[in-house]
């Protein structure tokens, strides 16, 4: 346990340590890296439990466009705006979650009313083009280095902040997968009748992950965009984003703590690749190909990249083990040859 808690401590030291020694660009990667990373831990909690949400991109949304609007029209700083905005994406959570609930609508049929909800949510953003931009986007008020307008020029001063986010999704997954209400989801979702049959509150447990889920999303939404100091319904609202988000989930491995990061850098790698190859002259290149890859995906890895090096690296255990229990049942036979010889010159005599 000693050894363990001694590698996190180091492991932590070195990510605190990142800005000293990268450049700015791997920075403002890493950066990325650590925000999608919190984002799509926050799907996860829904994700593994079989409640796939393709409208998380409605929750980003309101998460980044309600602080900056509210620093842009009110000067209110985004340390009160982030908040406000992911109680509204919990509000809506609520609003759509306990219908859909309480009537039952699981599967294909609740992946598709979460969809519908993304692209409300981005043609609303689009209509009110005289306060968001529309399609265009817009720009939150910049204010230079400012604690209170939470606007910091150089990358390495939100690293920090995008790290300790990073960390507090971490907390959250370990908190929900460790409590009792992980036991209920995942008996829900083998058999939603049978689990309300032996007790379990059908409606509380999903409401509860639901809004946990929206309200971390709302919150990736809010930094993000206080990093990038731009926002438009493309990289934070509308249907591609939340199949950004479910891809590099499952691409990762959702039922890993560490898989939605490792799915962060896989799309962010993706991605800067292709915008490397391509350019201009494929746009829309990446969520074709992701829309391929999530495919594959799910047919030959459900368990992402981090759930196939775990079974890579525990095979050899298996096989060990295998070995193991056949040499012990050769033994026994042995053993059991030998008293048998044993005992049949004895009763010759």
């Amino acid at each position: 346990m000693t050894a363990r808690l001694l590698a996190l401590l180091a492991a932590l030291l070195v990510l605190a340590l990142l800005p000293l020694l990268l450049p700015d660009y791997f920075l403002h990667m890493a950066v990325q890296i650590l925000l999608w990373g919190f984002v799509y831990t926050a799907w996860s909690l829904m994700g593994r439990y079989g409640l796939v949400s393709l409208g998380h991109g409605a929750f980003l949304g309101i998460g980044g466009y309600g602080p900056a609007l509210l620093w842009n029209l009110y000067d209110v700083t985004p340390w009160l705006g982030i908040p406000v905005s992911v109680a509204l994406a919990a509000l809506l959570a609520l609003v759509v979650g306990y219908p859909a609930t309480r009537m039952r609508v699981v599967g294909h049929y609740y992946a598709l009313v979460t969809l519908a909800l993304s692209q409300v949510v981005a043609l609303t953003i689009i209509a009110l083009r005289d306060i968001t931009g529309g399609s265009l986007g817009m720009t939150p008020r910049a204010a230079g280095f400012s604690w209170y307008a939470l606007q910091f020029p150089a990358k390495g001063q939100f690293y920090l902040l995008a790290l300790i986010v990073w960390l507090v999704g971490l907390g959250a997954w370990i908190w929900v997968d460790r409590g009792m209400g992980s036991k209920a989801l995942e008996a829900i979702n083998e058999d939603e009748g049978a689990a309300a049959a032996i007790g379990i509150n059908i409606m509380r447990e999903k409401l509860r992950i639901t809004l946990v889920s929206a309200a971390l999303t709302a919150l990736g939404g809010g930094i993000f965009v206080q990093y990038l100091m731009y926002v438009n319904p493309e990289t934070v609202a509308g249907v591609g984003v939340s199949l950004q988000i479910v891809f590099a989930a499952i691409a990762g491995g959702m039922y890993s703590l560490l898989g939605p990061t490792v799915g962060a850098l896989f799309t962010l790698v993706l991605t800067e690749g292709l915008r490397i190859y391509f350019g201009t002259s494929f746009i829309g290149a990446a969520n074709t190909i992701y829309g391929v890859l999530l495919v594959l995906f799910i047919i030959f890895m459900p368990r992402g990249i981090l759930g196939l090096i775990e079974r890579l690296m525990t095979r050899p255990r298996r096989a060990a083990q295998r070995l193991a229990g056949i040499v012990e049942q050769d033994l026994h036979r042995d053993a059991l040859h030998d008293l048998h010889e044993i005992a049949r010159r004895i009763l010759r005599r």
